[in-house]
């Protein structure tokens, strides 16, 4: 391979935050890992708002309430972890921030009392708070119905966290690859190497970890994988300077039951998403329609934001599985092929969690929650 790996006791294919994070663990357990990254456009890694508020999730499974509680611990301690072995994710990488959910209109409130119940029941830092006091922790916000505010949800930036992690992965040794995964051969019921657009690697274990591009890997398995891209858009703007910029860094995320979401972060920069355009395939384009669409909601849930610079659109494709439930684990007929993929548009909040019980699964450890065993082998 011209001088690169040949062989690895784990391939991991797919280099976004899932893939790096699996990558690292597997490293931090000893394991010799090569990493293999085709670098996508689109990867939802790159474009995601990175919303970590487990706590006002209305979800009425109590399981998956308890997967996302156990990932935002998880994402904690990681980022902590990184800092510990010398590596500075900065601090616009994560940073709890504070999370409002709101009934923009009278005719919500049916629907928000219903998120309202769950949350409180389950949450006890969550409260109901006053029209007033939600825009005091968001002045731009218009008068909203009723809101919910939690002050221990957190904000993530995808690309700072991929990249400090895949910094903690080398500084153990994980090699990585720039090129595409083709195939898998495979000995009995085993994996044998992964082939690649520039040579074979010998492994011991395989993780498939390539976000929407996953569906893909099925075909050398003669397994379904069931994800598919949903694209997303999201605009970014910028409070300017001149204008007595504010302390967007202090503000809360602010989650519309019906509506996009607004995510704030230091400098004056506010990320407004996401469409969800689940027939657009592997389109990564911007459009008309969606910067539209998200620039009139947003000047209507925070009409303080009129006057702010558009300054990026990003586009990402969500890894969406059959029942919006990551797929994690073993595949059905093979013995040393696993996944970790399909967590739709939750990837950042989830993915790091997912990649340590991956990790873990794959040296032998317990099988993590929402396997593989409803696939067909």
């Amino acid at each position: 391979m011209n001088g690169r790996p040949v062989s690895a006791d784990v391939v991991v294919v797919g280099g976004g935050l899932v893939g790096s994070a699996t990558a690292y663990e597997l490293a931090c357990a000893g394991a010799e890992v090569v990493l293999v990254d085709a670098s996508h456009p689109g990867r939802a890694s790159d474009a995601g708002a990175g919303i970590v508020s487990p706590e006002t999730l209305h979800d009425p499974d109590e399981e998956w309430f308890a997967f996302a509680t156990g990932a935002a611990d998880h994402l904690r301690q990681l980022v902590a972890r990184l800092g510990e072995e010398g590596v500075d994710a900065g601090p616009d990488t994560y940073a709890a921030c504070g999370s409002l959910v709101l009934a923009l209109a009278e005719h919500e409130d049916p629907w928000f009392s219903e998120v309202r119940d769950v949350v409180l029941r389950r949450s006890p830092g969550v409260s109901e708070i006053t029209a007033a006091e939600a825009r005091g922790r968001f002045p731009a916000l218009a008068p909203p119905w009723r809101a919910l505010y939690s002050p221990a949800a957190a904000r993530l930036d995808g690309r700072r966290l991929s990249a400090a992690l895949r910094g903690a992965a080398d500084r153990r040794g994980v090699r990585l690859v720039d090129t595409e995964a083709v195939g898998i051969e495979r000995r009995g019921d085993r994996a044998s190497s992964v082939r690649t657009d520039d040579g074979v690697l010998a492994c011991g274990s395989v993780v498939l970890a390539g976000g929407a591009w996953t569906a893909a890997a099925g075909s050398w398995l003669g397994v379904a994988l069931p994800v598919a891209p949903t694209k997303g858009q999201i605009v970014h703007v910028v409070v300017p300077e001149g204008r007595a910029q504010p302390d967007t860094g202090g503000w809360p995320i602010v989650q519309p039951i019906f509506n996009f979401y607004l995510v704030p972060w230091r400098g004056g920069r506010v990320a407004c998403g996401g469409t969800f355009e689940a027939e657009a395939g592997f389109d990564t384009r911007p459009t008309v329609a969606g910067v539209r669409d998200l620039l009139r909601e947003c000047a209507a849930i925070a009409p303080g934001l009129a006057e702010a610079t558009v300054s990026e659109v990003r586009v990402g494709l969500r890894p969406v599985s059959a029942d919006d439930r990551p797929l994690l684990g073993a595949v059905p007929g093979w013995a040393n092929v696993h996944v970790c993929s399909g967590h739709g548009a939750n990837g950042l909040a989830l993915g790091p969690y997912s990649g340590a019980l991956v990790a873990a699964g794959v040296l032998g450890g317990a099988a993590p929650p929402y396997g593989l065993g409803r696939l067909a082998g």
